[in-house]
């Protein structure tokens, strides 16, 4: 029993690192001798040398331990919750990294394509928008914390189409109130981060 139970929590994993990553060699463990695996999905996100500014030479990502973890984890089983996947691995890099760098790896696996597309795909949109990571861009003219863009809001609440209508109608989605709290931490020094995420709301808290 405590084999079965090992092995499935190796099927769904989380890694926080500042090392780099090779997709074959995950991939290769997460469907070693597994004969239920019909398909696997990845994604790998890179280092572009433009974002906000045309000059990008480099970023720094942060994160708090243990606590980014277990957001990571808890998307993990809302996926689970959402699609028959039979494998997760997310692997997250922090620390300073350059144009052309691997950032983040998701491998999605299901016993077929269309779950594991799913569930790569509603992980990855909450992994941008959702999870506590702050990034901060190094340009030729200067330093600056990112911002979540207006297109990621739009794809994570494709998958919350439920909204709140005010008191003078207006519709507002539910994640309305957690934007406004994400863009004053993104402007905020480490320490007031870690004051303010005290006892954090992230996606799949209640």
């Amino acid at each position: 029993m405590t084999q079965v139970a090992n092995e499935a929590s190796q099927a769904f994993s989380v890694s926080i690192q500042a090392s780099d990553f090779d997709l074959r060699v995950e991939q290769d463990i997460l469907t070693r001798g597994r004969g239920d695996i019909g398909a696997v999905v990845s994604f790998t996100g890179l280092v572009r040398d433009f974002n906000q500014r045309p000059d990008v030479v480099a970023l720094t990502l942060e994160h708090y331990p243990g606590m980014t973890e277990r957001s990571l984890e808890r998307l993990i089983t809302e996926a689970r919750e959402r699609f028959p996947l039979t494998g997760v691995r997310i692997i997250h890099r922090v620390g300073r990294l350059e144009p052309g760098d691997n950032i983040v790896l998701v491998l999605v696996a299901s016993a077929h394509r269309q779950a594991a597309f799913a569930g790569c795909d509603f992980l990855m949109d909450h992994l941008k928008s959702r999870a506590p990571f702050w990034k901060k861009e190094h340009t030729a003219t200067g330093d600056y914390w990112v911002r979540e863009r207006s297109s990621d809001r739009e794809a994570l609440e494709r998958w919350h189409p439920e909204s709140v209508v005010t008191a003078e109608g207006e519709a507002v989605s539910p994640f309305a109130e957690q934007h406004k709290a994400d863009d004053s931490l993104a402007e905020a020094s480490s320490e007031e981060r870690q004051s303010a995420l005290a006892t954090p709301k992230f996606s799949g808290e209640s």
